[in-house]
């Protein structure tokens, strides 16, 4: 039976690049997309085109509502959710705590932490044996800066991520005898559309000289992860947090 994979955010970066490698591996593949509708085309086209299965799913993830109808379209599309992984996210531009508005760190939180984990709660509804599911696995996007706090950059975003790592240690146990296994990533310096987001688009340069590697990583680095906690091969790994960073 074909499985099914959801992934948030997915249009491009580590969810464009998940989405393909994931697709190569025989999963069926919802793309998930809040506004970059032709980004998220591309990438059910690229998959269509190697063969795999895929469709793009518009929902803000950061909206209640549009998570639940989101679920139930992937559903109603493919029959059921066998895998989640959480990419959708965002920084916001750097500063110091001491200048963030609360409305920028509710907004942070709402979609760095609310949504991640009512995404998860969906597919726990979904996939959980107890609920009549056949199980399922998750994946959480974290990040480095959940353990370096990126002070003077934006610690409201790290603070959100450490959220995420606790959030796939606790959920990992709950859920553990119901067939869902619940792991996260920790990507460091990823050549992604991130860093111009923060205002930042030379970060990822200006950094790689403090990652032992001497270089960022790419999107397709992280993906490898997440597709390889995705599959059977990980099949005793739940709770665990793998850092994808060059050592850094």
């Amino acid at each position: 039976m074909a499985r099914t994979l959801l992934i948030t955010g997915a249009s491009r970066g580590i969810g464009a690049a998940t989405a393909l490698q994931a697709a190569a591996a025989g999963w069926q593949v919802a793309v998930n997309y809040r506004q970059d509708a032709a980004g998220a085309a591309h990438v059910v086209a690229s998959i269509q085109a190697a063969g795999g299965v895929a469709q793009a799913f518009q929902a803000d993830v950061a909206e209640e509502a549009d998570i639940i109808r989101l679920f139930d379209a992937v559903v109603q599309r493919f029959g059921a959710v066998h895998g989640l992984v959480n990419n959708a996210g965002s920084t916001a531009p750097m500063g110091r705590l001491q200048d963030f508005s609360a409305a920028r760190i509710q907004h942070m939180l709402q979609l760095n932490v609310a949504g991640p984990m009512l995404c998860c709660r969906e597919a726990v509804r979904h996939m959980s044996t107890t609920a009549g599911g056949l199980g399922g696995v998750i994946v959480n996007v974290s990040s480095a800066a959940s353990r370096l706090g990126s002070a003077g950059e934006y610690v409201d975003y790290a603070a959100c991520k450490g959220a995420i790592d606790t959030l796939t240690l606790g959920l990992a146990r709950e859920v553990a005898a119901e067939g869902i296994r619940v792991n996260a990533v920790r990507p460091g310096l990823i050549e992604t559309g991130i860093h111009a987001i923060s205002g930042q688009p030379g970060r990822v340069a200006r950094l790689a000289p403090g990652v032992p590697m001497q270089r960022g990583g790419l999107p397709d680095e992280v993906a490898a992860a997440i597709v390889w906690l995705l599959s059977d091969a990980a099949s005793f790994c739940t709770g665990s947090i793998l850092d994808v960073s060059g050592g850094r």
